[in-house]
């Protein structure tokens, strides 16, 4: 009986269900959520409680509701400028998210760190510390990340909040601005071990950004070795003759 009493409401139970299924990949962008009918017939609820089920999830941006058509996941696409330097944060925060950031691991490594890049050769002098995020918007994993970050100029860096802003961390703790970033984009699919992070049932469309970001001349901060949803990120950029 306790259990009960203090149980979420019936409409929250029913709601987290739906998100859930929106969150794996069983319900893609696009497709129809129960209508209030489906609702009421399998949870056994009240059509108030169906339509608050409904309300709370277009309140809370997982779905849209079209009149006379139904009741549709709401397509998550983000739209990344290449040609601006700014974070994932700040990138979510503009396109009205929530972002969150969970560290999986990091290593201090000695060694130099090599990536080519538009067919340029960079290298990251050691030691650095190398960091795995998983990047989420409003409980969403976006993308996953591997960031390599240059111990001269950003000491003891394990030892800060790394489920922040990088950039933050660069500015405040260390005055450091970044002056330029060199990225090269590239499409994969993810697949095999990659759903289990992103919490999706079947292979979908990605990108893979590789990078060097500079402090001043010749002068690497950080590489990146990152991986976006394809399905919910649309890069764009700008060209000027």
């Amino acid at each position: 009986m306790a259990t009960d009493k203090y149980s979420p409401p019936k409409y929250f139970q029913i709601r987290r269900k739906i998100v859930g299924s929106i969150q794996r990949g069983e319900l893609p962008p696009g497709a129809p959520v129960p209508s209030e009918n489906d609702i009421i017939g399998k949870y056994q609820v009240s059509n108030t409680t169906a339509r608050k089920v409904l309300h709370e999830l277009e309140k809370e941006g997982w779905v849209t509701r079209i009149k006379g058509k139904g009741t549709f996941v709401r397509n998550f696409p983000i739209v990344r400028a290449i040609n601006r330097i700014f974070g994932f944060t700040r990138n979510m925060i503009e396109a009205g998210r929530k972002p969150a950031t969970k560290l999986i691991g990091f290593h201090l490594r000695d060694e130099d760190h090599s990536q080519t890049i538009n067919g340029r050769r960079f290298t990251l002098k050691g030691p650095f510390c190398e960091i795995e995020r998983l990047r989420l918007a409003d409980g969403i994993p976006m993308m996953k990340e591997t960031r390599y970050i240059s111990l001269n100029l950003c000491p003891d860096i394990q030892r800060r909040n790394l489920e922040q802003s990088l950039y933050e961390v660069f500015e405040k703790h260390y005055g450091i601005q970044l002056t330029e970033i060199n990225q090269m984009l590239s499409a994969v699919v993810l697949e095999g071990e990659w759903l289990n992070i992103f919490q999706v049932e079947r292979p979908i469309p990605a990108f893979r950004v590789e990078g060097a970001s500079f402090c001043g001349k010749d002068i690497i901060v950080e590489m990146e070795n990152a991986v976006y949803r394809g399905d919910m990120y649309r890069f764009a950029a700008k060209a000027v003759r």
